[in-house]
């Protein structure tokens, strides 16, 4: 006998959030040939259900409704009810949240979609209650509602498809602007995000309020172009806010999903390796500008978290999600009472702690306390009348044993599938802070990931979107081979080995070839090797991720100087020319593609080390490149006559190291300085006051 009463075909599958669903009374199918010939064979509409793990309302939505036998029974009569895991299928996500959005003007989480037997939208929603509250109408009538639509107003039907499909076909369209791609487009953009700044909490807008990574690293690059104080206070201020907010783990390491509030406070407990790959190398960059140990700091905790708590030791694969809710509810784990911390602490230590989280007796979330720094420890201590050394040795020496004691209580779930380019991303940040940190343990981690995306992500020479107990499935989105191509151009970059651009220099053949638009531009988001769905979207704005256009215009460049291949750079350009009116109407929506695009209207250093083959000296001359903030700048390093690395890299061609010690060239605006051997002359040259040159291409 089994031990539950209802299971379906979700059984079978790897995904997590799909098994989650598997024993409901719900006869669910994955999203497959057979649920979709039954669905034509039957004339039967589709319910949709998409969600992800770490997602409170699904979950809430499941115990609600899918697991309500009622409810189920009304599901199975009347539709054929797929589940669909959107972190495995961001393609389906993307079409049917469009859809969506175009119904209502928003769109969410779970998303819930009615489908003709041809795939195509015709009603939908997110969240639905059991029953009638919350201004939305109940699920029951929901459903009985839409299936009675379906088969008793089918030519009501036939028009909102139709008109459905028209607009989702007519998203995907761009044209190239006859507007100039110039450093204007770039000031409007840093003012407009300017205006939008919260002076007091740091961050845009209001309340929810998301870490926007992106359009940070855009304003630092703005920080760098133009010296602008104003810019990087912008971006330090709300480094240091987030980071002494409960939206980032106090004890533990790592970022939240978002806030709930507009000053950080209560967030939304999820953890998401993507929002903790951006905002680790957001916050090495803040340290390379500013050099504070402040943001040294959260960058090193931050990546020693996700090898603690979110890589597979086994494979050096790096887990997609940890849940908002353990035993129910969300944020429990994560909460303290201020009986807890001053049993754990004692009579002594227990205030001292207590005031500088702000933990009281009260509690700031649902009579318990998040743990943040709301005050400097300066004033902490005048308060408490201690010296502020004092203060900060209690508060160091209570983390391991608040951390100890939070170790002991049950963890939220945790989404164990590799997605690809969620592993592009972490593997960039990896690699960055191997050298920036010059961190041989980072490297390492770098090198093992990228060595499983190589061997165990991709199949017959392509690569796979997701990888879950020991099956690579999915054939790769453009944001995989986009996000991957960059960790790996990233791990060349910090290590020299050529073996890593040329995995890079494959991927990116791959993806010209296969997700390149030739008639209008562009890169679709899907390649021509994947599932022929009822639109082929392209993904253009950068949202919680980088858009796939985004991250190859970016990429594309940075290959264009290591290579001289052109056609990386005309590429690129199509991208920009095809988003320029848009990224000028809403550049919030667009902070990657902008950071692509000060590159591009950069004169960026092409920056070659060279050494004696086994020579070690040359770490002197790359700490120096590695401690600058230099966002638009190529780096090849290499031993003296390499012509293996010389064939790739036409930038190591005839760069000998005179005299047999380590040399370094640096190249701009299709020039290059004098040879030099030591960090000060090389310093001397990053230092340079920046030129004006012609564009990449």
């Amino acid at each position: 006998m089994s031990e539950h009463k209802h299971t379906n075909r979700l059984q079978n599958e790897t995904s997590p959030y799909l098994l989650q669903h598997a024993h409901n009374p719900v006869d669910w199918y994955p999203w497959g040939e057979e649920a979709l010939a039954k669905s034509r064979a039957e004339n039967k509409p589709i319910l949709l259900s998409i969600g992800y793990s770490a997602c409170h309302w699904c979950h809430v939505m499941e115990r609600e409704s899918f697991e309500n036998e009622e409810i189920a029974a009304l599901m199975n009569e009347n539709f054929v009810n797929i589940k669909v895991d959107r972190e495995e299928r961001p393609d389906l996500d993307q079409i049917y949240m469009n859809a969506v959005q175009l119904m209502l003007g928003h769109g969410g989480w779970p998303l819930t979609v009615f489908l003709t037997p041809e795939l195509v939208p015709f009603y939908g929603g997110t969240y639905f209650p059991p029953e009638d509250r919350f201004r939305l109408p109940g699920f029951p009538r929901v459903i009985t509602g839409v299936a009675d639509a379906y088969r008793s107003r089918p030519d009501e039907i036939a028009e909102t498809t139709s008109s459905f499909l028209n607009e989702l076909r007519r998203m995907n369209v761009a044209y190239e602007s006859d507007e100039p791609l110039d450093t204007q487009l770039l000031d409007a953009a840093y003012s407009a995000l300017a205006r939008n700044y919260d002076k007091r909490h740091g961050g845009f807008g209001g309340a929810p309020k998301f870490p926007a990574s992106m359009n940070l690293e855009f304003l630092l690059r703005m920080h760098e172009r133009a010296g602008d104080a104003e810019a990087l206070d912008m971006v330090t201020h709300t480094c240091r806010k987030m980071a002494e907010g409960g939206l980032y783990d106090q004890l533990g390491g790592g970022f939240h999903r978002y806030s709930t509030d507009a000053q950080w406070l209560v967030p939304h407990f999820e953890k998401m390796l993507y929002d903790n790959a951006l905002l680790s190398r957001l916050y090495l960059h803040a340290y390379q500008v500013t050099g504070e140990e402040f943001f040294r700091r959260i960058a090193e905790e931050t990546l020693d978290y996700v090898v603690r708590e979110m890589t597979d030791n086994s494979s050096g694969a790096f887990y997609s999600t940890q849940d908002a809710d353990s035993e129910g509810v969300e944020g429990k784990f994560f909460v303290w009472t201020l009986e807890e911390i001053k049993e754990l602490l004692g009579e002594a230590d227990a205030p001292l702690v207590a005031a500088y989280y702000g933990a009281t007796a009260g509690g700031n979330f649902e009579e318990k306390n998040i743990l943040n720094v709301p005050r400097p420890a300066e004033t902490v201590a005048a308060e408490l009348n201690v010296p502020v050394e004092r203060l900060r040795e209690v508060v160091e020496r209570s983390k391991p044993i608040l951390y100890a004691a939070r170790e002991k209580r049950i963890k939220p779930g945790r989404d164990e599938k590799a997605i690809a380019a969620w592993n592009g991303m972490m593997l960039t940040s990896f690699a960055e802070a191997s050298s920036i940190l010059e961190r041989a343990d980072y490297r390492r981690i770098a090198e093992r990931n990228a060595e499983f995306l190589l061997d165990t992500l991709r199949r017959d020479g392509a690569l796979q979107h997701v990888y879950k107990d020991g099956q690579a499935k999915h054939h790769g989105y453009l944001d995989d081979y986009a996000c991957v191509a960059s960790g790996l151009l990233s791990l060349y970059e910090a290590t020299g080995a050529i073996r890593w651009l040329r995995e890079c220099l494959s991927l990116t053949e791959q993806m010209c070839a296969e997700f390149w638009d030739d008639a209008e531009g562009g890169f679709f988001y899907t390649s021509t090797k994947g599932e022929r769905l009822i639109v082929r979207n392209k993904d253009f704005m950068d949202n919680a991720t980088p858009a796939g256009n985004s991250v190859a215009a970016e990429l594309l460049l940075r290959l264009a100087l290591l290579t001289e291949n052109q056609e990386y750079g005309r590429k690129a350009v199509t991208v920009f020319r095809l988003l320029r009116d848009q990224m000028a109407r809403y550049p919030s929506a667009f902070g990657y593609l902008l950071g692509a695009l000060d590159f591009y209207l950069s004169t960026p250093k092409e920056i070659v080390i060279v050494s004696r083959a086994g020579a070690d000296d040359s770490l002197a001359l790359l700490r120096e490149v590695w401690k600058r903030y230099l966002p638009n700048k190529v780096v090849a390093q290499t031993a003296e006559q390499d012509e293996e690395a010389a064939s790739v890299v036409p930038l190591l061609r005839e760069r000998p190291a005179p005299g047999g010690r380590a040399t370094a060239y640096v190249c701009e605006n299709y020039s290059c300085l004098q040879p030099v051997n030591t960090p000060a002359e090389l310093a001397a040259q990053l230092d340079r006051p920046k030129t004006k040159g012609a564009p990449l291409a």
